[in-house]
């Protein structure tokens, strides 16, 4: 009995023929004197791509809209509602998603230039790529995006709400936002364009009057992508070559990224086959060991800046580093954005994007929905925050402001350049070498 109606289940999902309205439903057989194999069967793959297969035959066959209801439409959506279901996370991407999502991880899109999540059921933005449309209008992580050219978010899935964000370049979007600092409503109309995104910005030494003497350079990352590692490693060959003594790495509003490039940004601090990572699933755990890097490793002490909005990739650097001693962590709790999407492909072009294992820390501490907690607490309200994150749109650099005064306070700045300040005069004293942070 099974076989027949597997084979007719199959027939539908595949396009070969169609059913009559009055077809009997065919079912396997009864086993009611059988609770355990009834709730097997209750679960059977042949017992609800028999539901699934029909339900999509009804369809085609009954639905006013004739235009809508193609196989691939049908299967499409049902791939959609399937992945949403399961966590914010996971989404099916279309063949168009899909090429789009490969072209983000090479640093160059088109769209505005935001990632976003859902965060309390919210379509939140976490991060807003430098020189970008939505960077320019003023767009901020922890904006809420209520409406997107019009249509409310509320019922919306991640891959509609993104697929609404992409599109050709110079076309305008129009985003209607809940900014939770002053509890304002606004509306932003933006052009699409060409997104080229560098990974690392603002790299430079502090004036020494700032350091006591003593050099301390800077760079923020903005995101971890294919060529983050190179980028950071040539940024960090230049500060060698002026004589670096410790580094504050600037992580806040980074969203993250790949996992991989979040490893090899890791594996220029600490030595080769070091773990900084590890992932726990229900097809296996996995550990991810640091590799050998062009010119080694920096030994030089580190501080981290983070905050609540950095995420992903950026919690796996600051608590691989924060567990293995390799550097301060200052500023507040990390967002805690510590699950693993795997990326398959479909044969058609399409791909699925699922939860399948979390994050650890070095010291197996779980990343997801907890964050990685700073050595070294300073919290900022909303004004200040936003403060700082509107001189960087302004490109007025306050974090170093090379020479000059900082045009916006940052504490959590200062807090990190007090902090390797006093590790180096130390150091100096003692005669100790201040290799691990």
């Amino acid at each position: 009995m099974k076989n027949a109606w597997v084979t007719a289940a199959v027939a539908v999902l595949c396009g070969y023929g169609a059913w009559a309205q009055d077809e009997p439903v065919l079912s396997p057989d009864d086993d009611s004197d059988n609770p355990t194999q009834a709730a097997e069967d209750k679960d059977s793959p042949y017992e609800n791509m028999h539901v699934l297969a029909r339900a999509m035959q009804l369809i085609r066959q009954d639905y006013v809209d004739d235009k809508k209801v193609s196989y691939q439409d049908l299967t499409y959506s049902a791939l959609r509602g399937m992945l949403s279901d399961l966590d914010p996370h996971s989404s099916f991407m279309d063949p168009g998603d899909f090429k789009g999502m490969q072209e983000d991880t090479k640093s160059e899109f088109g769209g505005l230039g935001i990632t976003v999540t859902t965060k309390d059921s919210l379509l939140t933005i976490i991060g807003v790529a430098e020189g970008t449309p939505s960077f320019d209008a003023g767009l901020q992580p922890g904006d809420e995006i209520r409406k997107i050219n019009g249509q409310a978010t509320d019922r919306m899935t991640m891959a509609d709400a993104i697929d609404m964000l992409r599109g050709e370049a110079g076309e305008k979007v129009t985003l209607t936002i809940f900014r939770p600092q002053g509890n304002q409503i606004k509306e932003f109309t933006m052009a699409r364009a060409v997104i080229k995104v560098p990974s690392v910005v603002d790299a430079g030494l502090f004036p020494t009057d700032r350091t006591a003497g003593r050099k301390i350079g800077y760079l923020r990352l903005t995101q971890f992508n294919e060529p983050t590692a190179r980028e950071l490693s040539e940024a960090l060959d230049k500060l060698d070559k002026q004589g670096v003594e410790a580094l504050v790495i600037d992580l806040r509003f980074n969203p993250g990224g790949l996992l991989t490039s979040a490893v090899d940004v890791c594996s220029l601090f600490v030595p080769p086959k070091t773990k900084v990572v590890s992932t726990e699933g229900r097809m296996g755990n996995r550990e991810y060991p640091t590799r050998s890097m062009p010119g080694g490793f920096r030994k030089y002490p580190v501080a981290i800046l983070i905050n609540g909005s950095s995420a992903s990739g950026s919690e796996i650097v600051a608590g691989a580093l924060k567990d293995l001693h390799r550097a301060i962590l200052v500023g507040e709790t990390t967002f805690g954005k510590g699950s693993v999407q795997s990326v398959i492909s479909l044969p058609d072009g399409s791909a699925m994007r699922f939860t399948t294992a979390k994050y650890y820390t070095p010291s197996r501490m779980p990343i997801h929905e907890h964050g990685v907690a700073p050595d070294i607490r300073i919290a900022l309200t909303l004004e200040e925050e936003a403060r700082i994150y509107r001189a960087r749109q302004r490109r007025d650099t306050p974090e170093v402001d090379f020479g000059k005064t900082p045009k916006v306070e940052d504490p959590q700045l200062d807090r990190a350049v007090d902090a390797l300040t006093g590790v180096l005069l130390y150091s100096g004293k003692t005669g100790a070498t201040p290799d691990k942070g």
